[in-house]
């Protein structure tokens, strides 16, 4: 049931590798390819020549890259030298990327040259000087390289053994407004592997996988970096996700599985009507995880392709995957399947902490090998979170007496669109700071193919309110995805005495306009 030879150090699974299929390529994207030999050797000189610049074990390095081959090799040499990676989306606003380097402390940054000018104006406005190191085709002339970096041939690495410590620091949205650093190991990380991907999904060398998951999230980082790692698997990294393009290639008969979010499936389903496309040729499986997918989807989709969409539910403080659908046998159609090997879940009533009965919506909480350390620097958060071994999600679930879950909302405020995770606060914060904004909420909204978007109430300082200039202004501070899709104008934000938004009134208030 547990491949338990996979969990272990990072170099060990790099080096298991290039002795079992040196030749074989391990990640590929548009621009270049790696094979398991060369990742070995290129990721241990990297790490040595880190290290030999001053690296120390505990350190942080952030990798700001788009998808690809260098962010791979970013991130395991970064492993091999004993440092924690911290990840950056590289379309994120400049104040979220400031902040990521502040609260972390990052002492080296790994980017592409197109971001050096961005990177050196946040370092000043930020006061930080951390060593930056470019990678990509843009890097010649913009510094420091990682193909400098690779050129120590035959040096040794660091390669820690210790894979209980934090080694990755990932930034999630939460309740509170600015975003939490969530400390993840590697034996949590590559659980995740043994008792989800390898038993479940049945995920192996063999496999040749089509990834569109952006890799600073924890679920791309989780199975597309560590999972292909730990089987031997070969991975074909998309930069973004466009429907036409992954369609395309699923066409060409190389590929076995594809992961994605529930808008992914829905977009190539789509786009698949409108082309007449009904196979996706040798596709064994696609994996769904990050949002909720609806049954109706679910069931679209296979009946249309004949290839099992399997959904999962994870989450980033559980190192991704709680539970997930199996690949055999019959399953509840909206269901986000059973707790993986060597994870205890509970479905409590959120005051009173006693389990509920079959069928009845509680919260969900979890234990086991795969949590979170906890927060960086965040110890209320974390012991809020943290109760007696047990992480309280914030989900709203129920369970049907055969164990299979269903996730049915969310105690938390927080809003999941595409799979991607808002904090309506951090929205409010960059409002409120436009100079004709009394006061605002911001709520989630029912959205057909993206599940929840963020829809935003302004108070106006007086009737003229420049609308489209406030939605500017938020694209300023703001990655794409976080911009309210609707705003409207309101006399006052509901409060509670000690003035917390009553968001509930905002989302009936929405409805009896529906």
């Amino acid at each position: 049931m547990l491949n338990i030879d996979l969990i272990a150090p990072i170099a060990t699974l790099i080096q298991r590798q290039a002795k079992s299929r040196p030749e074989q390529v391990a990640y590929w994207d548009s621009a270049r390819s790696i094979t398991y030999a060369q990742l070995a050797d290129r990721t241990a000189s990297i790490a040595a020549s880190l290290t030999k610049a001053g690296l120390k074990e505990g350190d942080r390095i952030a990798i700001y890259l788009p998808n690809g081959v260098n962010w791979i090799e970013a991130c395991f040499a970064a492993l091999r030298a004993g440092a924690v990676v911290v990840p950056i989306s590289f379309d994120a606003a400049e104040g979220e990327v400031s902040y990521r380097l502040t609260d972390a402390d990052c002492g080296i940054v790994v980017t592409a040259g197109t971001r050096k000018d961005l990177l050196e104006k946040i370092c000043r406005d930020a006061g930080i000087s951390p060593t930056v190191i470019f990678a990509g085709p843009d890097a010649d002339g913009a510094g420091v390289s990682m193909e400098d970096l690779a050129k120590a041939h035959g040096a040794a690495s660091l390669d820690p053994a210790d894979i209980d410590r934090s080694s990755f620091i990932i930034y999630t949205s939460g309740t509170t407004g600015r975003a939490k650093g969530v400390l993840l190991s590697i034996r949590g990380m590559l659980w995740i592997s043994a008792a989800c991907w390898a038993p479940i999904a049945e995920l192996t060398s063999e496999d040749v996988i089509l990834s569109p998951l952006p890799l600073f999230h924890s679920y791309g980082l989780n199975l597309s970096v560590l999972g292909v790692l730990a089987v031997g698997a070969s991975e074909h990294i998309m930069e973004r996700f466009s429907p036409q393009q992954a369609l395309e290639l699923l066409q060409t008969g190389k590929y076995s599985l594809m992961p994605g979010v529930p808008t992914m499936f829905h977009y190539l389903l789509l786009r698949a009507q409108e082309a007449g496309i009904e196979r996706l040729r040798a596709m064994r499986l696609c994996i769904s995880a990050g949002a909720i997918m609806p049954a109706t989807l679910n069931k679209a989709f296979e009946e249309r392709f004949k290839t099992r969409l399997l959904d999962g539910y994870g989450i980033t403080e559980t190192s991704t995957m709680v539970t997930m659908n199996w690949l055999h046998g019959g399953r509840p159609m909206g269901s986000c399947g059973l707790p993986i090997p060597g994870l205890a879940v509970r479905i409590v009533d959120p005051s009173s902490l006693e389990d509920v009965p079959f069928g009845e919506e509680g919260e969900l909480i979890v234990r086991g090998p795969n949590l979170m350390h906890g927060y960086h620097n965040k110890r209320a958060e974390t012991a809020s979170a943290l109760r007696k071994g047990w992480y309280h999600t914030g989900d709203l679930a129920k369970s049907d007496p055969s164990g299979y879950l269903t996730i049915t909302g969310r105690i938390k405020e927080l809003i999941i669109r595409g799979g991607q995770n808002i904090a309506p606060a951090e929205i409010e914060e960059v409002v409120v700071k436009y100079p004709q904004v009394r006061d605002c909420a911001v709520v989630g909204m029912r959205h057909a193919t993206l599940g929840e978007v963020p829809c935003l109430f302004v108070v106006p300082k007086d009737e003229a309110l420049d609308v489209p200039a406030l939605l500017e202004h938020c694209r300023a501070h703001l990655s794409s995805y976080k911009i309210p899709e609707s705003t409207h104008l309101v006399g006052e934000i509901p409060r509670t005495g000690s003035g917390k938004i009553m968001r509930f009134k905002l989302v009936e208030a929405l409805s009896d306009q529906a």
